[in-house]
């Protein structure tokens, strides 16, 4: 299983210079292995409400792109639901304290590792560190440019 972190997936909705990598990177792997966590859904809500409070994106264009995630989740990953092992994990990596850990990004790894994913895919340098310092499978995917 390859889990996926809102930073790597949002590219594939809203155009960033990652955009083109990204698709190019998903297509190639196999539908079947695909994952991200309700977690991830929330945070992807979450970034386009920022955007369109800083006027980047309409309240129209937002509604677009958050449905296009949902229906984009639903067919291509399986969407786990955090549970309690998951919250406790996350506490426990944000003890470590040279990780740097937020607790989003501590949750992400915590949903991750719980299901023994072959990767974690990410584009947050913070969460990429973090992920190395706890010996955890995180991957960028793409060249950084």
């Amino acid at each position: 299983m390859l889990y996926f972190d809102t930073s790597f997936l949002a590219p594939l909705i809203l155009p960033e210079s990652t955009s083109a990598r990204i698709t190019k990177f998903v297509r190639r792997l196999s539908a079947v292995e695909l994952a991200v966590s309700h977690w991830t859904k929330i945070e992807f809500s979450s970034l386009i409400a920022r955007k369109v409070r800083t006027g980047e994106l309409s309240a129209e264009e937002a509604a677009r792109a958050d449905a296009r995630f949902e229906i984009m989740a639903g067919d291509s990953f399986a969407v786990f639901l955090p549970d309690a092992d998951d919250f406790g994990l996350a506490k426990r990596y944000l003890g470590k304290f040279e990780t740097g850990l937020r607790a989003g990004d501590a949750l992400h790894l915590a949903i991750g590792a719980n299901r023994h994913a072959g990767a974690i895919y990410s584009l947050d340098k913070n969460l990429l560190m973090a992920g190395k310092i706890l010996d955890l499978p995180v991957r960028m995917g793409i060249r950084a440019k």
